[in-house]
């Protein structure tokens, strides 16, 4: 395996975690510790997401990755996902956070 190949492993591993960790935030709350002295969360999904980050560092390190956040793009997206969501209120399936 080349080193970019392991790289987008990890990468992929990391996406998988930030997956598990938001389910366990809708599942028992943000705010819910799983162990008596641990990191609520919400805490713990933080740290997933610096997880990809730092290893969306080393791609563009290491291997000529060259990923820059396109606020363009970004834009789009957020818009997007903003139109579904109120389509889904409109269903009566999302409500406002309390």
């Amino acid at each position: 395996m080349k080193n970019w190949q392991y790289l987008l492993l990890k990468l992929s591993e990391e996406c998988n975690e930030v997956g598990q960790m938001a389910s366990k935030n809708m599942h028992f709350g943000r705010e819910e510790c799983q162990f008596a002295e641990g990191e609520s969360n919400r805490e713990r999904l933080h740290g997933e997401l610096n997880d990809i980050l730092a290893v969306i560092e080393l791609l563009n390190e290491e291997t000529g990755f060259d990923f820059k956040p396109d606020p363009d793009k970004i834009a789009r997206k957020k818009a997007k996902v903003k139109h579904y969501r109120e389509y889904s209120r409109s269903l009566g399936l999302v409500e406002d956070d309390e």
